[in-house]
């Protein structure tokens, strides 16, 4: 549909409109390095590209072609900002409008000084059906400075254009690159030994292609980008059911050890009440249990040497001797320093100590 709101002087009846903007989309959706460059721009035309620059990011997988329309629009206002430029041929690439997406690309690269998007460049002179013009693009200095990602994407359209030209084996040599590790996953290896493979069956290499037709699921699976990538979740736990059979069962038990104390402290080991008491005093702990792991909200050491209430008491101090060396450790706890460092200062004061009271003693 038009948009109404397009009111240049571009609505002429020999130029098409712009398409609509949803009415959810502000243009404040944008990452803040295409903020910037659209703050530029004049308060009217700024936010007419950002929402036009957000409804082709929104479109350009499911609808390319009114993708392309809207990165047009904001062309029309914004065509000097490399953001827009490198909308406009991103969209027309995915809309299979190469000599555009071509176009748009070169402009980006002169603007921004970038080479990140020389793949996709390479890849559109492929779809113009100049699979040499490829190759040339492939063999550049430029793509020397590229990263890993864009090696690999690079590798692949060279390895496409060999196919092109009927070179297989030379396909399969432009994707034996050092990213080509089959004993380590990336982001891009999944595209890369689904390539490799695609290769190797097309020279007749067919227990290879298998092989890094495996691995492809290997990785996709490690990355979590295969179909097994949701979790199987096992359960566990009780169910319902036996949930509540447990819990009957339980009270029954302290029911019965409540009203029959007696009975069962002095019943006799052989028989079976001394099986239910056994089975209540368990029920109760786990009760206890279940009520202290539910009321407690503070930290319990399970180290009872650093507890100050488990540490037994030493016969060879005295009181006061006891209280300098809680001293020593509070202060050795508060300085930082590592175990075995604290441990040795607290024996030497400790013999300190020792050593006055024997002389005390004389």
């Amino acid at each position: 549909m038009p948009n109404a709101a397009d009111l240049r002087s571009a609505n002429r009846p020999d130029r098409e409109r712009s398409p609509e903007i949803d009415e959810d989309v502000t243009g404040k959706e944008l990452d803040r390095a295409t903020q910037h460059q659209i703050k530029t721009l004049e308060p009217k035309s700024s936010e007419w590209v950002a929402r036009h620059l957000v409804m082709a990011g929104r479109l350009i997988d499911d609808e390319p072609e009114l993708a392309f329309q809207h990165a047009l629009a904001a062309s029309r206002r914004g065509g000097r900002l490399a953001a827009v430029r490198e909308a406009v041929g991103l969209t027309a690439y995915a809309a299979g409008h190469y000599g555009e997406a071509l176009r748009e690309f070169r402009t980006f690269r002169r603007i921004s000084g970038s080479n990140v998007h020389l793949p996709v460049m390479a890849d559109c002179e492929r779809g113009l059906g100049r699979p040499d013009r490829a190759l040339d693009v492939a063999r550049s200095e430029e793509a020397q400075d590229l990263d890993a990602p864009g090696k690999v994407e690079l590798a692949i359209v060279a390895a496409g254009a060999r196919t092109d030209l009927g070179q297989l084996d030379a396909a399969v040599a432009e994707l034996e690159i050092p990213q080509l590790d089959i004993n380590r996953a990336f982001s891009y290896s999944p595209r890369l030994f689904r390539a490799y493979a695609d290769a190797l069956a097309a020279v007749g290499r067919e227990e290879e292609s298998q092989k890094w037709s495996r691995q492809t699921v290997v990785a996709e699976n490690a990355l979590g980008q295969g179909v097994d990538q949701e979790p199987e979740i096992i359960d566990l736990g009780w169910d319902e059911e036996e949930e509540a059979r447990e819990e009957a069962e339980r009270r029954r038990m302290l029911d019965r050890a409540s009203k029959s104390p007696d009975t069962e402290e002095t019943a006799p080991v052989t028989g079976g009440t001394s099986t239910e008491s056994a089975r209540a005093t368990e029920a109760k702990a786990a009760q206890d249990s279940s009520i202290d792991d539910q009321d407690a909200d503070y930290f319990v050491s399970n180290d009872a040497e650093s507890d100050q209430d488990s540490r037994e008491s030493d016969e060879l101090f005295s009181p006061a001797e006891e209280d300098a060396a809680d001293g020593v450790e509070s202060l050795e706890d508060e300085s930082g320093e590592e175990p075995a460092a604290n441990e040795a200062v607290g024996i030497e004061d400790h013999t300190g100590i020792l050593h006055d009271e024997e002389r005390r003693e004389d």
